[in-house]
Order: C-alpha cells, then structure tokens, then sequence
C-alpha cells in the first residue's frame, strides 16, 4: 500500500496562515541596556579622569578615547557573562551601527544647516523665489528680488539630457559586461573603473575642448553641460547596474532559455525587470553624482541670470553655478541669496530621487495598465462581437 505523508499545516493566526520568518527579537532586552550604559558610564569617567589627571582638552580626542574604551568595557563585559561568541557578535553589531551613525550624523548636520540658512529666504520670497531670475540683481537688491526660477530650469534639463543619455548606454555597457568574458570586455570594465574615480574638472575640459571651443561664443550651452554630466554619470550607472543584473538568479535566465527565447529578448523581458529596482538606484547614485556638480557647467553652460527655457541655444544658468556665483558677490544678502538657492537644490535633488523611487516601485511582475491604442483595440474588437 501507498503510503501518504500529510505536510503539518502553517501555525494560523486569526484563521489565516502565517508565513515562515525566523524568530527575531524585535526589541533590545533591558538587561542588554543596562549592560551598555554602564560601560558608556563607566567609559566616560574613565576618560575623563585620565583627561583631568594627564591635562589634557579637546571633544574630539575625548570622544575616541570615549568609545574606545566602551567597546573595550563592553566586550570584557559579555566576555564574562556570556562567552566569547556572543562578545564578538555583540562587538560586531555595535561596530556597525555606530559606523552607520558616524556617516549619518554629517549628512543630517550639513541638511540641517542648510535649512536653517536657506529655509528663511525661501520663506520670505516664497512662491516668488522660485519664480523668478537673477537678472534684475544688484548689490543694493533684497533676497525678494531675485530667484532661482532660471537655475531651476536649467539644472533640470541639464540633469534630464545628462540622464537620457547616460542611462541606456550605461545598462547596455553592464548587459554586456556581465554577459561577456572576452578581453575586449576586460578592456572595458578597466576603462569604467578608471572613468570612476576620475575628477570632474576632466570631463568639463574634455568637453570644453572637443565642443565648446571650436565653437567659440556658441558653444557654452545646457547641452554641452549635459556632455560633460554624462560622462561623470555614465561610469557609476554601469558599474552599479553591473553589479545589480549579475546577482539576478541564473534559473530564470535559463528558464527563458530552455522556452527558446533568444538572448535578447531574455534579457530584455527577464533579466531587465527582474533588476529594476536596482537599476533605479543606478540611476538615483548617477544623479546624485552629477546634480551638484560645479565645474562641467561653468566650463560649458556659462551661466545666465535669466532664463534660457533651450538647452541647445545660449549660455544657462544652474543651481550649483548660482550659487558659486553667488558667493563671491559683495553684500549680506548675496550671500543668503546662494543659501536660498542651496535649500532649491536639495530640494530639486529630494523630487528627482522621489520621481525616480516612484517609477522603480512597482515590483517586476506587477500588472501593467494596457496602452492607449491597446485599450481601443479591446474596445473596437468587444463592439465586434
């Protein structure tokens, strides 16, 4: 006789079934805060004993010696307690966090900061500072006379060709990278990574040289600052959508194989939505690189107090230029002028990336919303029948 093995049902919560997870601990234990805030204590007036006693001042030093010496009281701590397995991946959990606090404390500093000098201008010219242009402005002119409206204008089409440029050839360069094993690609991936850590003020000579010059007057447009934001673009978007396509599992690509699908198309149909998420990170880090960028457009776009709504046709303004332009300009409020037009920055940089997550969100597989024509298509054929 057959025998028949039945599979032990989910555990039900409510009448529905539970996922498998693994039991994690959701919140730190008391004891665990205890134990490390008497090592922080315990640190500190360590610290600040040795400092008193040796005369020596100064925050920063007192904050390394600090945390130098909690990890040191930590670690013998849960050596005594609970061993040296747990020691070390106690030891290495606190590590990491407290690198990711050390990174994140600057960031939200400098944030912060420039809010509080930018925010106010913004606010006082509000909706006109984002409005108008710098072509009226003087020394004697107040913040509510000007505007970023102009370098808006240009930093969007600058960043936008930069990216319809640099996005396909950079997905198409990484498809062919991870597909490739030839020398020919191993000359490439040398070239892209020596195109990484190259500065910018390279890629704006590059391009003041091979197309600005020869055109003299002519040639500092939005256009060729969007050249030269591409080639600082262009390396980072392939290398991360390289790393992004290789970790996409090879079963899939085999499934489309074995179905007869060529490799265009799988890659195209599978691989490409498959990695999509993280090739709209790609995309967000290329951005990211080239959106406060200074030189390629000083060296190529020129700069223009007002507006120039065409990017092939004229010097224009950006965000990053204003505000070096800005800063050299004598008066109180020239300066809080490049602060107002700072704070537009990081809020043109903040909409880009939320635009970009919001493409990027739907997960592949997702139901797609039929295009018009196909819409009319169903719709002619349904009044057929």
């Amino acid at each position: 006789m057959a025998q028949t093995f039945q599979v032990p049902a989910s555990p039900t919560r409510q009448g529905s079934l539970v996922p498998d997870r693994p039991n994690r601990r959701v919140s730190v234990p008391r004891s665990t805060l205890f134990e490390m805030g008497g090592s922080a204590a315990a640190s500190i007036c360590l610290v600040w004993l040795s400092f008193t006693v040796a005369g020596i001042t100064g925050p920063f030093g007192f904050g390394v010696c600090a945390l130098v010496g909690f990890f040191l009281i930590y670690g013998v701590l849960c050596r005594i307690l609970y061993g040296a397995f747990f020691m070390r991946d106690r030891l290495a959990t606190l590590a990491i966090w407290s690198g990711a606090f050390i990174a994140f404390v600057p960031l939200i500093t400098v944030i912060i900061y420039v809010i509080f000098q930018g925010g106010s201008v913004l606010i006082a010219g509000f909706p006109g500072f984002l409005v108008k242009d710098f072509s009226g402005y003087t020394a004697n002119a107040p913040v509510t006379a000007v505007g970023a409206g102009a370098a808006i204008v240009g930093t969007v089409e600058q960043v936008g060709l930069a990216t319809v440029f640099t996005v396909p050839l950079g997905i198409l360069t990484a498809t062919y990278l991870v597909n490739s094993r030839n020398a020919y690609a191993k000359a490439v991936s040398y070239i892209v990574d020596a195109m990484t850590g190259s500065p910018a003020i390279i890629a704006a000579i590059v391009i003041y040289v091979l197309w600005v010059r020869p055109q003299k007057t002519d040639g500092q447009t939005g256009f060729a600052a969007a050249l030269a934001l591409s080639i600082m673009m262009l390396p980072i978007v392939t290398r991360t959508a390289q790393e992004v396509i290789a970790i996409v599992p090879a079963s899939l690509k085999e499934a489309a194989l074995a179905l007869g699908s060529p490799q265009w198309r799988s890659i195209l149909r599978v691989t490409l939505p498959t990695a999509r998420v993280g090739l709209v990170t790609a995309v967000i880090l290329g951005v990211a690189r080239v959106a406060g960028e200074t030189a390629p457009v000083l060296f190529t776009a020129g700069g223009h107090p007002g507006y120039n709504w065409n990017p092939f046709s004229g010097p224009q303004d950006d965000l990053p230029l204003r505000v070096y332009e800005m800063i050299f300009q004598p008066g109180v409020n020239a300066r809080r002028d490049a602060w107002g037009v700072a704070f537009v920055l990081v809020i043109v940089v903040l909409a880009l990336f939320l635009f970009a997550r919001f493409v990027g969100s739907r997960k592949p597989g997702a139901r797609r919303l039929p295009a018009p024509w196909r819409r009319f298509r169903q719709t002619a054929q349904g009044d057929a029948s």
